[in-house]
C-alpha cells in the first residue's frame, strides 16, 4: 500500500516525505478512508502504532481557507497535546495557503495569546481539555463551526477525569459535527459519552502483535527487606545505560527518588504533574535531547515521553494498574532493537506478577549481590505455583459417602448432583473474589497521581 492512493494535496505528501514515511501503518490504513468517507470513526490501537497521523493526514487535508475554527483536537496532557501540537505544524508548514493553528494548554502566555486570537482566528486548535474549555467560556474561540474534533488518549482523558470537560466543549459544536476518538483501551465507562454525540461510527481495532516486543529482556528483583533506593542505584550503576526511564506510582515517590539519585552524583531528570508547566516543557525539551541519563517519571507524565533512545526500564514498583506496566515497558526496545526492563517486587506481588505472566511476558528471577546481577532462585513463587491444591472437607465427606456399600438407590448420583453443585458455586464464589479483588485494582487507579 501507499499513501498515494488517499489523493492528499501535493502539500501533505511533501510533509510525508519530510517524515520519509511512504507506507500507511495499519491504523492509517484503516482509519484514512472512513475519516475521507465523511465517517465517525472511534479507533483502539496501541501507542506508537502511528494513530496520530492516522487523523492528522486526511483532517489537515480538509482546511480551507475559510477563516473559523475547523478543527479541534484534545489530548489529556500538555506533552501529549504538545506532541499534536508539533505534528500538525510540521504538516501545514509544507501548505502554499497560511494556515493558523493555535495551541490551547498550560504554558503559554495567556495575555499574548488573547492578543493573538483576537487578530488571528485559527483553523486548528490542539489543547488540553481544561485550558480549551477556559477559551471557549472567555470567547476567545469559537467552535460553532467545527467541523472535525479529535478526541485523543480517549481512555487516559477519563482516568483524569476530564471527559465531563470533553462533553461540555463538544456540546457547543455544531450537530453535524463529525468525531474521531483514538484510544488504547476503551473502557465501559466511555460508551456513555460515545453513544451521545457519534451517529453509527466505524469501529478500527489494530491489535498489537505482541503485548511487549520479543527484543525486551524482562528481569524480576525482589526487594527483600532492603533499602529501595539503594538497590535501584545498585542497580542502575551497572554498566552503563544510555537512557533508563525509572517508574514510580506517586509523584511524591518521583522526587524522592529524583532527589536521592541527584544525590548520588547521577544526570537524572524528572517529570510529574506538579511542576510548573514551564519547567515541565523545559525537562520533556531535555529529555527529547537526550540530556539526562536517567529519568523518573510517574505512568501518566510519561505518556508524552516518545523516544527511540531507551535502553532501561526499571519499575521502582510494580504498577497498581497492572496495564501500565505493558506502556511502561513498551518504552524499550522499539524498532527491533533490544532493551531491558527491571521490576522490584515484594512477595505479596507475586499474583500480579502470575497476571502479567498471563498476558504473555516472560519474567527471568535475578538478583543483585556484590554490584554484580546474578541468577535469582524466587522460591517462593516456585512453591506457590507447585502447591497442592487445598482438600475441600465438603467435597471428600461426599466423595467418602458414596464408598459406603449400603446406600439407597440413586444415592450415588444424587450425591454426584451435589458434588457437582458444590464445585459450581466454590467456582462462582472464587470469581465474585477476583472481581471484587479487580474493583479495589480499579480504585487505586484513580488515585495515581499525574
Amino acid at each position: 500500500m501507499s499513501f498515494t492512493q488517499y489523493d492528499f494535496k501535493p502539500f501533505i505528501y511533501e510533509a510525508l516525505a519530510d517524515l520519509n514515511f511512504t507506507e500507511p501503518s495499519p491504523i492509517q490504513a484503516s482509519v484514512i478512508p472512513k475519516i475521507q468517507a465523511g465517517r465517525d470513526v472511534i479507533a483502539q490501537s496501541q501507542t506508537g502504532s502511528g494513530k496520530s497521523h492516522a487523523f492528522l493526514l486526511p483532517l489537515l487535508n480538509k482546511i480551507t481557507p475559510e477563516h473559523h475554527t475547523q478543527l479541534v483536537i484534545t489530548a489529556p496532557s500538555r506533552e501529549l497535546a504538545e506532541q499534536l501540537y508539533q505534528a500538525a505544524r510540521q504538516i501545514i508548514s509544507f501548505s502554499p495557503d497560511e494556515i493558523h493553528i493555535e495551541r490551547a494548554f498550560g504554558g503559554t502566555d495567556t495575555q499574548k495569546q488573547a492578543s493573538r486570537l483576537e487578530s488571528n482566528v485559527p483553523q486548528i486548535v490542539v489543547g488540553t481539555p481544561g485550558r480549551l474549555l477556559d477559551l471557549v467560556d472567555n470567547n476567545k474561540i469559537s467552535v460553532h463551526q467545527v467541523r472535525d474534533f479529535v478526541v485523543d488518549e480517549a481512555d487516559m482523558t477519563l482516568d483524569l477525569g476530564f471527559l465531563n470537560v470533553v462533553d461540555q466543549i463538544a456540546g457547543r459544536m455544531p450537530k453535524n459535527l463529525k468525531m474521531y476518538v483514538f484510544s488504547a483501551t476503551l473502557p465501559p465507562k466511555l460508551k456513555p459519552f460515545l453513544m451521545k454525540y457519534m451517529s453509527n461510527p466505524d469501529w478500527s481495532t489494530i491489535e498489537a502483535k505482541n503485548k511487549i516486543s520479543d527484543t525486551i529482556e524482562n528481569l524480576l528483583v525482589p526487594v527483600k527487606g532492603r533499602d529501595r533506593k539503594a538497590l535501584l542505584f545498585d542497580t542502575l550503576t551497572i554498566g552503563q545505560p544510555y537512557l533508563a526511564l525509572i517508574f514510580a506510582n506517586t509523584k511524591e515517590t518521583v522526587e524522592e527518588i529524583y532527589k536521592y539519585l541527584k544525590s548520588q552524583g547521577l544526570n537524572v531528570g524528572h517529570i510529574h504533574g506538579d511542576l510548573p508547566a514551564r519547567e515541565r516543557r523545559r525537562v520533556m525539551k531535555q529529555v527529547q535531547n537526550l540530556d539526562f541519563q536517567y529519568v523518573v517519571a510517574t505512568d501518566l507524565a510519561a505518556r508524552g515521553i516518545d523516544i527511540d533512545g531507551v535502553s532501561h526500564v526499571i519499575n521502582y514498583e510494580v504498577p497498581n494498574e497492572l496495564e501500565f506496566f505493558i506502556h511502561r515497558v513498551g518504552r524499550t526496545g522499539r524498532q527491533g532493537k533490544p532493551g531491558t526492563a527491571i521490576t522490584f517486587y515484594i512477595p505479596e506481588e507475586l499474583k500480579d506478577i502470575e497476571w502479567l505472566e498471563n498476558k504473555g511476558i516472560k519474567f527471568q528471577f535475578k538478583d543483585i549481590k556484590n554490584h554484580e546481577l546474578i541468577e535469582g532462585k524466587d522460591h517462593d513463587a516456585r512453591s506457590a505455583r507447585q502447591k497442592a491444591p487445598e482438600v475441600d472437607n465438603a467435597v471428600a465427606g461426599m466423595i467418602e459417602r458414596t464408598k459406603r456399600s449400603k446406600v439407597k438407590p440413586g444415592y450415588k448420583k444424587k450425591l454426584s448432583r451435589q458434588i457437582a453443585k458444590h464445585n459450581k458455586d466454590t467456582r462462582m464464589k472464587d470469581q465474585r473474589i477476583k472481581r471484587r479483588d479487580q474493583r479495589k485494582r480499579n480504585k487505586e487507579e484513580n488515585k495515581v497521581d499525574y
